[in-house]
């Protein structure tokens, strides 16, 4: 049922249905405030009590003309008294500020939920912006859904008129008039938003005022209007998750608070190096303002300046870290190579995007699986782990220093976009639980050279300036008894040994591979690694419901492989392996094991659906 929004008149107030999870996407123009909406929500989901995901997904132009379907910008939560493991497969309910954000995303709304559209946006001149060949609320193209029009930007204006803005920063608070409205609809606090509004705009208070005027008159509306059949209030239990201090952490942020702590526990001081890309530049902005634990950061001119840069501060005994995403980890490899081959410490992050080239800088893919194992000249080995949810990148960071700083080599960490702009509840952990792995810098001039290998076939590590230390490293072939230069074929080859036997053997120092759920032999094994966790998660959950043998794997140390993951794979009739990317684990899986894994192959940009998975893994077992 559709109705004109804009006379709101006193109804009776209805007993709320309470509902496990839900899903809400809120969409617009990139200047109508969508993530911050999406990001003030979720602070009041999170204050409620429930578990949830999110997922924000941008616009890769920084400006697209107003009005397109370029410009426009989402941000999906996925909340409830539930676990919540994904940030939800369709939305129950989207919220679009004009037909541009309704034409991209209507799509992926569920059979019959709910669209609340602005149509104070609704006119010619827009829907020939976003593609539309009339008004889409009378030509019968939403009948699957139920329809709620209000004139979100003449309820504004009118919420806003004795703020003392003009016209146009009141229909700036528009975003905050709809997040007025949904927080009535599903019992949330406006409390968190107005002091969040006093203290951003503290300095501008008319602008304050008119933000917290449009939000009480959005929560107000939804209080006193009559409402079409459907709409109404919910309410969520508040989850049950175990006791301790939470917050809410993005995957940048994870993957910050990590590398510091791991630093710490190593002993080391922290130097950041990195040019600025989309989406890894949050990591930068992250660690500088954290100065004050032991971090220095530097922005650098380049992506190859960069990282030389991090390996210079590993040679002088700090922890040197570079981050990018796929086109700048390519430009980084050179200079890898030259970690690898003078064996320093070294950690990378790497953001994953979707495409080659500049791609999609904006869009979620796990597609330098390939780059992050293999992509360098020579055989040129290394340690590549990869984190599977916002939270976990904490410990996959501490993860990353340990096996640097012992093994003496390089380490990749992957991340994605998902993963990366995602936000999740976090148990705040106890650091004084994690067991310290502190360094010992070589002191000691007897018998030294700059490659004499400990049992771990790991090198010393010295600081410049030692007394009776003094050496030279560099990108040449170095001498194994010695350091010094050599190009003798049969040194080459025992240097070349030497390096893949050390990268192999951490495999003794990494856990061996678990099983998230099911048995450890049977007829299907679903094989992930990264942001694909949460789906598949669910999927093989739903699945061992209803009594399939289906078992899920996933996989945190990529290179080198857990010791025991041969023989566990091999115990499974079929292989079952989703990935955002045309099948690059796969490939490795085959390649080290022999064993008949298959593919679940997705690049649109776009995270996996539970339902996607779940499918595919029925279709294995029937």
């Amino acid at each position: 049922m559709a109705m004109d929004g804009s006379a709101a008149r006193k109804q009776e107030p209805a007993e709320r249905q309470e509902l496990d999870s839900v899903v809400v996407r809120f969409a617009g123009d990139s200047g109508d405030g969508v993530q911050l909406t999406g990001s003030r929500f979720t602070e009041t989901v999170a204050l409620a009590g429930n578990d949830l995901e999110t997922f924000p997904d941008f616009p890769a132009e920084i400006r697209a003309p107003i009005g397109t379907t370029y410009g426009v910008s989402a941000f999906q939560i996925n909340f409830g008294s539930r676990v919540i493991m994904t940030s939800g497969d369709a939305p129950d309910v989207l919220v679009a500020f004009n037909p541009a954000a309704l034409k991209t995303n209507v799509g992926d709304l569920k059979q019959g939920g709910l669209v609340i559209l602005d149509v104070g946006t609704f006119n010619d001149k827009n829907f020939e912006k976003a593609g539309y060949k009339g008004n889409p609320l009378e030509d019968g193209s939403l009948t699957r859904h139920r329809i709620f029009p209000i004139d979100v930007s003449k309820h504004t204006l009118e919420a806003v008129k004795d703020s003392g803005v003009n016209k146009r920063d009141g229909l700036r608070a528009k975003n905050f008039w709809a997040l007025g409205l949904v927080d009535w609809m599903y019992d949330r606090d406006v409390a968190p938003t107005i002091k969040w509004i006093e203290s951003k705009f503290s300095k501008e208070p008319e602008i304050a005022k008119a933000n917290i005027a449009a939000l009480k008159a959005g929560h107000a509306f939804g209080e006193t209007a009559e409402m079409p059949d459907g709409v109404r209030g919910f309410t969520l239990r508040r989850a049950e998750l175990a006791p301790g201090l939470y917050r809410t952490i993005t995957g940048t942020e994870s993957l910050a608070y990590g590398l510091i702590v791991g630093a710490k526990l190593a002993g080391l001081d922290l130097f950041f190096s990195s040019y600025p890309i989309t989406p890894a530049s949050a990591v930068l902005h992250a660690l500088a303002g954290l100065k004050a634990f032991g971090v220095t950061t530097f922005q650098a001119e380049d992506e190859i300046a960069a990282i030389g840069a991090a390996i210079g501060a590993a040679y002088a005994g700090a922890l040197g870290i570079t981050s990018s995403s796929g086109p700048g980890i390519a430009l980084k490899t050179e200079a890898l190579g030259l970690a690898i081959t003078t064996e320093l410490p070294l950690i990378v992050l790497d953001t994953q995007r979707a495409g080659p080239s500049t791609g999609m800088p904006t869009k979620t893919e796990q597609s330098d699986l390939n780059l992050a194992v293999y992509g360098r000249n020579g055989d040129a080995p290394l340690i590549v782990l990869s984190a599977r949810s916002p939270g976990d990148a904490f410990d996959v960071a501490i993860e990353a220093v340990r096996l640097a700083t012992q093994f003496m080599t390089p380490v990749i960490v992957l991340s994605d976009t998902y993963i990366s702009n995602a936000a999740e509840p976090w148990l705040v952990p106890d650091v004084g639980s994690y067991e310290p792995f502190p360094v010992g810098f070589r002191t000691n001039p007897e018998g030294f050279h700059p490659f004499v290998r400990d049992e771990k076939l790991a090198r010393p590590w010295v600081k410049p300036g030692t007394p009776g230390l003094a050496h030279r490293v560099g990108g040449l072939e170095k001498n194994y008894n010695s350091g010094n230069i050599s190009y003798d074929p049969i040194n080459h080859q025992r240097m070349t040994d030497a390096r893949k036997a050390k990268i192999d053997g951490v495999a003794n120092a990494i856990p061996e591979q678990a099983v998230e759920q099911g048995e450890t032999t049977g007829r299907l094994a679903v094989v992930g690694w990264g942001s694909t966790y949460g789906p598949i998660y669910r999927a093989v959950s739903n699945v061992r419901r209803d009594g399939k043998a289906v078992s899920h794997i996933h996989l945190r140390h990529i290179w080198p492989m857990p010791r025991n993951l041969g023989e566990l794979l091999k115990g499974f009739d079929q292989i079952l392996v989703p990935e955002m990317n045309t099948g690059q684990l796969v490939g490795m899986l085959r390649n080290q094991y022999l064993v008949p894994a298959e593919g679940l192959n997705k690049v649109m940009g776009r995270p996996f659906t539970i339902s996607e998975i779940e499918a595919a893994i029925r279709s294995k077992l029937d």
